[in-house]
């Protein structure tokens, strides 16, 4: 059990889905972002035909600053009178309650982007997003008029609104799509030049089965700071922590 500890200054929390780093998806994904979202080291990118390396690190800088992931409980700031002891203890115990499971995946475009999808396990998937959206809320500093006019101005429809005002993010519980992002907006022929890559480096040859065992909190420190994953939840009770852990 962590000692009581303030909230970091300035910091964002965040649930995510992370494969486990010593497996080929992780590397893959961290090979193909150019970071270690553990470590925070930067990696050599892998090079995409007529697509230079400084293109392709633009391409996949928003994807890069937050590592390899997929959403279960958006980025937020911690509310009033809550502690980083107490998220963490929160976690723990809600991953504890969960039941691991496996899933496939595939790259597939999403709304401009491309990312890694589900094939298979989407309905579990989904229980343990919602249950950290709304198990986990108590922690969410609420969303400002600033971040509400941020996340309106995407374009909402009316469902997506009321979950803005309510948990804070516009695409949670039956607007929830799960991902893992490999790449920002892309389009024409850079669209398929990266596609393609995708599809035939190392980032394409994913497992047959992934396994879904852990939550994985993950702590942008400061406004526009890259993510970094700080400890990792396993629903087998057993918690691991990592260097960028607040001291």
């Amino acid at each position: 059990m962590l000692e009581p500890c303030a909230k970091p200054a300035n910091a964002r929390f965040a649930v995510f889905y992370a494969p486990p780093e010593d497996s080929v998806l992780a590397r893959a994904g961290a090979d193909w972002l150019g970071r270690d979202a553990i470590s925070g080291e930067t990696r050599m990118q892998a090079r995409v035909a007529a697509i230079s390396a400084a293109r392709l690190a633009e391409l996949t800088s928003a994807a890069r600053r937050y590592g390899l992931h997929g959403t279960l409980k958006p980025p937020f700031a911690l509310n009033a009178g809550r502690t980083l002891a107490e998220l963490d203890a929160a976690v723990a115990a809600l991953a504890a309650r969960q039941t691991a499971f496996s899933f496939g995946v595939q790259i597939a475009p999403l709304a401009g982007f491309f990312a890694w999808q589900p094939v298979s396990g989407q309905a579990q998937i989904e229980i343990v997003a919602a249950n950290c959206v709304i198990e986990l809320d108590d922690f969410r500093m609420p969303a400002d008029a600033t971040e509400l006019a941020r996340r309106r101005a995407a374009g909402l429809n009316a469902r997506q609104d009321e979950l803005l005002l309510r948990w804070g993010y516009p695409y949670v519980l039956d607007q929830f799509r799960f991902h893992m992002t490999l790449t920002d907006r892309v389009a024409g022929d850079e669209a398929h030049q990266i596609q393609a890559m995708l599809e035939q480096g190392g980032a394409g040859q994913t497992p047959a089965a992934l396994p879904f065992d852990s939550l994985c909190l993950f702590m942008e420190p400061a406004p526009g700071a890259d993510f970094r994953l700080i400890a990792r939840y396993g629903f087998d009770g057993q918690v691991q922590r990592y260097t960028g852990w607040p001291a």
